[in-house]
Parts: structure tokens; sequence; C-alpha cells
């Protein structure tokens, strides 16, 4: 069955930190893409604790407009993860840019919140697309950076508004994904599950890779060999 014609769910974060397990969850963007258009749920959370100036500096929310505007976190992070859960239940693929980092904030505020992870409640996380993934595996000697405005600019995808609002970034993932599946028409070739094991082959190998390259320099690294948590 072709997927290349979606649906598709994007699906963005912005948090209060870089890494998952102890950063909070903000705000977060869900739009579930067809035929008929682009359909959009925002959220944004009351983190319960201090929003550091670097992560306001990226995403523009305050610790106390969060505290002001914020709904309750426990009932955010439950309804975005009944919305993804239940996508791919039905075999629509979520798509996220970095996917294992808004993966793992999910999962590590489901848990410190008492709420079954996605990984409980589906037994296997899938199908997810990540266009950071299949960039790195389909282009693999591209110089420079692969932030999502570097690839947008490389695909040709321009947004709106500034990036790091997560309606804006998702709906820029999910133009990226489209622009990649017009230029790389071997994605076709695969069903969702293989592209989803593709995926999670194509990530381990980067990952040996380039801690194999910061070690040659000098650098105790450990990149996990995992996509997703």
């Amino acid at each position: 069955m072709d997927w290349t014609s979606g649906p598709f769910v994007g699906f963005d974060t912005e948090t209060t930190g870089l890494i998952p397990g102890s950063s909070r969850l903000v705000t977060a963007s869900i739009i579930f893409r067809n035929e008929d258009g682009d359909r959009v749920t925002n959220w944004l959370a009351d983190p319960e604790v201090q929003i550091p100036e670097s992560a306001q500096q990226i995403h523009g929310i305050s610790t106390e407009y969060a505290r002001e505007h914020g709904r309750p976190s426990i009932e955010v992070v439950e309804e975005v993860a009944v919305i993804l859960a239940d996508a791919m239940r039905s075999g629509v693929p979520i798509v996220a840019f970095n996917a294992g980092y808004d993966f793992g904030i999910m999962e590590g505020e489901l848990d410190r919140l008492g709420l079954p992870t996605l990984a409980s409640r589906l037994g296997d996380v899938r199908p997810v697309i990540d266009p950071l993934v299949l960039d790195r595996a389909l282009v693999k000697k591209r110089r420079g950076k692969r932030r999502l405005a570097d690839l947008m600019a490389v695909y040709g995808v321009t947004a709106d508004d500034s990036l790091h609002d997560a309606e804006v970034d998702t709906r820029a993932t999910l133009d990226l994904l489209q622009q990649m599946i017009a230029g790389h028409p071997r994605l076709a070739d695969f069903s969702l599950g293989q592209l989803h094991d593709f995926q999670q082959q194509a990530h381990a190998d980067w990952a040996a890779d380039f801690e194999a390259f910061l070690r040659s320099r000098g650098k105790d690294a450990h990149i996990s060999r995992n996509w997703l948590p």
C-alpha cells in the first residue's frame, strides 16, 4: 500500500531543556494532514518548574506565562499520548524531526506523571517517520549541519513564521517530508513497516560512525544506537 500520499500526523514539542527524561513539556503541536488539508491541535502546559532562560530564548514561553495560561501537565501529556497512540494503532505514521527527542520527552513525562508510556500502550512504538534520519541515510555525504532549518533550505521548504514554535515546526516537518518523497522516489518502494525498520538501522549505523569520528578526535563519546526510546 502506498503511504506517500498520507495521511500523516505531524508532532513536535518545546520543552524546558535538551535532555529527555529530565526536561519537561511546555508546548506540543499535532497536525493531522490528509488530502483535505491540515487539522491542528496545540497545547500549552505548566511544567511546574522554572523554565530556564536558555529555553525561553528558543521558544519564547516564560515560566510566568506557562503558569498563568498553561494547563496541568498530567492533562496535556495524557491527551497528546492518546492521539499519538491512536494514530499509530491505526497505521498512521507520526512524522517528527529528530523523533528520538520528542518521543523521549513524551516517555519521560508519562513515566514521571505515573501514566502509561507509549511503549506500554502500543508494545512497539511505530510507525514513525523522521526526516532527519532519512536524510542522513539517503544523502550521507552532504556537508554542513542538518537542523530543521538547514534541511528546509536544501529541499526548498519555507515557513510563514519563525521556527521553534511547535506548530510552525510541525508544519515545516510535514512539508519537508513531502519534498523528500518527491526528491527520493525510492521511499515509495518501502512499506511503512519497512521504512520504520530502515530508519532504526540507519540511525544505528549513523550513531556508530559518529561515535567513531568523535573518538578519533579524542572525545569519550557514547552515542545511543537506539533511534526511539
